[in-house]
């Protein structure tokens, strides 16, 4: 169920619970990153091994490509991928976890403002994230908070990564490509606005989000996200392990070894684990 014309017959349920964006400036917690209203751009200086990586990762997409024992097209059959249904069976209860945690304050940071990777494509306080699991890291004061959520997503084989993606009305992420072809991404509508167009461009392919449906794709395709409505938007986005064979599945593996002990994830990982300290003595 992720094509355009299925997504659009979905009919909105009166009792959809809705949310607003949190319009409070979020606490300066994070040296260094953009205050609201800065202009979207790539941190500068980023460290030598993460531009080289950057290089190197056509050459390694190029070979788990030809190891993939899934398609390698950019939207991809949810029924390649037998532990998506567990999300829908529970989608309800997940969606409930996130209104009740991920949207409260500030517990669910600015993706810049976690990510200097991330600076060039969110802008500060539209593009939100609350971390469950960072890749192979999992983020135990989150999932403490989230234990349905927290069972579904610990019982899907090869999870990387899984965050509430939070986009504020009147979003635009502009095009970009994932860092691996050895990750496929899942999103999980859970709060889908009917007030205007929230779509995805992947590739030469228009997606729409359903409430309680998977959307699977191939993020390292050239994609990007709209919210034109006067709403938020709310998905579980996870990342996974792609079904491959030898050899590409060593080749996966030891790109994924290089950029889990990068400045890529371990910058993002004291950054969630700062965040939650301080929105804790935010709450005392």
């Amino acid at each position: 169920m992720i094509a355009e014309e299925v997504a659009r017959s979905v009919t909105w349920r009166s009792d959809t619970p809705t949310t607003t964006t949190v319009t409070n400036p979020a606490p300066n917690i994070i040296s260094g990153a953009p205050a609201a209203g800065a202009a979207m751009q790539a941190e500068r200086n980023r460290p030598l091994i993460i531009r080289v990586g950057k290089h190197l990762r056509g050459m390694f997409d190029w070979l788990i490509a030809g190891s993939s024992l899934v398609p390698n097209d950019p939207v991809l059959d949810v029924r390649d991928f037998a532990w998506s249904q567990g999300l829908r069976d529970r989608w309800t209860a997940i969606r409930d976890e996130a209104i009740g945690v991920a949207l409260v304050g500030h517990a669910a940071p600015s993706l810049a403002t976690i990510s200097p990777d991330h600076r060039s494509i969110a802008e500060v306080d539209k593009w939100r994230s609350f971390f469950l699991w960072g890749y192979g890291y999992p983020i135990d004061d989150n999932l403490a908070r989230c234990p349905e959520t927290k069972a579904v997503i610990e019982a899907i084989p090869g999870l990387n990564s899984a965050f509430f993606s939070i986009l504020a009305p009147g979003t635009h992420i502009p095009a970009h490509r994932g860092v691996t072809k050895g990750l496929i991404t899942c999103h999980l509508g859970l709060i889908v606005p009917r007030d205007g167009d929230v779509r995805m461009r992947v590739d030469q392919r228009v997606v729409r989000w359903c409430e309680g449906q998977t959307l699977v794709f191939d993020d390292t395709y050239d994609h990007e996200v709209w919210n034109d409505t006067a709403s938020t938007r709310v998905v579980l986005l996870l990342q996974v392990e792609r079904p491959l064979r030898q050899p590409g599945k060593w080749f996966a593996d030891l790109f994924l070894g290089f950029v889990k002990r990068s400045a890529f994830v371990q910058e993002a990982r004291d950054n969630v684990a700062r965040w939650n300290a301080a929105v804790k003595q935010l709450d005392v």
